[in-house]
């Protein structure tokens, strides 16, 4: 598409630069430069089928890449389908979840069926003026005979392998490295290669691999590609929000399931939660960020994200639906008699902790069962991360299996 005129539309390019970014290599400069020469770069971000649904930390980046389309860039919207029987190795604690399960090529097909779909709710995939390209790796990945793959391998150093991050807690930890697992980031990398990569986008937890991209690129192609990392939502503990974590809001969930799941956030989340999963601009977020600081009550920010994540993602329509049902069925339920309420002296507590303290388990370990089980949810929002930390800022509706109670904090006085 050479008759596609270059923008240049600075509030696009600061957008780009500054919003939900972790890092950005080599330099923010370098890619500035790049998006003011008026060049048409090739832009790209690999999605792994290895869940059926996309998630809403996928938006972060995917926001990126339809800004990259506004400007009149190549988008590519890679589809994994390879490198998901590959695994890209995960960093749980678990030794049973640390290496990831080898999916078959039936699953992987049944799992990428709705992404496309899925990802148009932020990216404009299939305009006519500058549509996004959708391309599987198995088309060049498959190919590679067994010489192949040892030529590719012979670029990397079992030390260089060795120092990313999750296989040196592996290592103290005494678990097991596949090497399946040390032969995803060349594979990732050889994506850049094949599709003549310009800059990769990703995760911050995707930093190696897409170093990795780097160093191919640069090998194969003599040019240097620019890696854009953006922020990962996180948990009030810092622990990423993922699929592979089971805690995150799923593309696939309808409005009131996506209004729910974000009335669940705890109030340090908000702030993050405008800057990476909606459209609001700086200034917006730093205005939140007062809001939040001053003595307004966090109940009502949040309500504003729950309301304008779930209309940019969904209708408006919609989120008026799921906040009227939200309203009618937990804040007003608030007054009904069938409610067992219960006012606690603290304000934050881990989950297990919560539901040890008011009975609706025997222990920290069983109260991690029922979560693990999906036997708990919060506000009518299961909760899959036994590690959530439960903020009492606002009163919650806490159901343990068929037992529910409505809690709330009381300061001692």
């Amino acid at each position: 598409m050479s008759n596609i005129t270059i923008k240049t539309d600075k509030e696009i390019i600061d957008r780009i630069l500054n919003k939900a970014v972790e890092q950005i290599l080599p330099s923010k400069e370098a890619l500035e430069k790049k998006l003011y020469s008026g060049e048409r770069l090739n832009i790209y971000q690999g999605f792994d089928p290895t869940a059926p649904t996309l998630h809403v930390g996928h938006t972060v980046t995917m926001r990126k890449l339809e800004d990259f389309r506004k400007l009149g860039h190549n988008v590519i919207f890679l589809i994994g389908d390879f490198t998901a029987r590959i695994g890209d190795p995960s960093d749980k604690t678990d030794a049973r979840d640390s290496a990831r399960k080898i999916l078959t090529k039936e699953e992987i097909d049944n799992n990428l069926k709705e992404y496309t779909n899925q990802a148009s709710s932020i990216i404009d995939i299939k305009n006519k003026g500058n549509p996004v390209q959708v391309m599987y790796n198995s088309t060049w990945l498959e190919p590679l005979n067994f010489a192949d793959i040892i030529k590719l391998a012979s670029e990397f150093t079992v030390q260089q392998l060795l120092k990313r991050s999750m296989f040196q807690k592996r290592i103290e930890e005494n678990k097991p490295i596949f090497l399946n697992e040390f032969l995803y980031p060349m594979m990732q990398g050889y994506d850049s290669v094949m599709m003549d990569i310009d800059v990769e986008l990703g995760g911050n937890d995707q930093l190696f691999n897409m170093l990795s991209g780097r160093d191919m690129v640069k090998t194969h192609l003599n040019k240097e590609k620019i890696v854009v990392t953006g922020k990962l939502l996180t948990t009030a503990q810092g622990d990423k929000m993922g699929k592979s974590e089971g805690n995150m809001i799923e593309l696939s969930n309808n409005a009131q399931e996506m209004y729910g799941r974000v009335m669940a956030f705890t109030d340090n989340q908000i702030v993050d939660g405008f800057e990476l999963l909606t459209s609001a601009t700086m200034d917006e977020v730093s205005e939140i960020k007062k809001r939040l600081t001053s003595d307004e009550n966090p109940m009502t920010l949040k309500k504003e994200l729950a309301f304008r994540l779930t209309s940019e993602l969904k209708s408006q329509e919609e989120a008026n639906s799921a906040q009227e049902y939200f309203e009618t069925v937990f804040q007003k339920k608030s007054t009904d008699t069938e409610l067992t309420k219960v006012s606690l002296s603290n304000e934050q507590y881990p989950i297990t902790d919560l539901m040890v303290e008011l009975k609706l388990a025997p222990s920290k370990s069983q109260a991690r069962r029922l979560v693990e089980q999906g036997a708990v949810k919060i506000d009518d929002t299961k909760i899959g991360d036994w590690n959530m930390g439960i903020s009492l800022t606002h009163p919650i509706n806490l159901k343990v299996g068929k037992k529910l109670l409505r809690v709330n904090y009381q300061p001692r006085t």
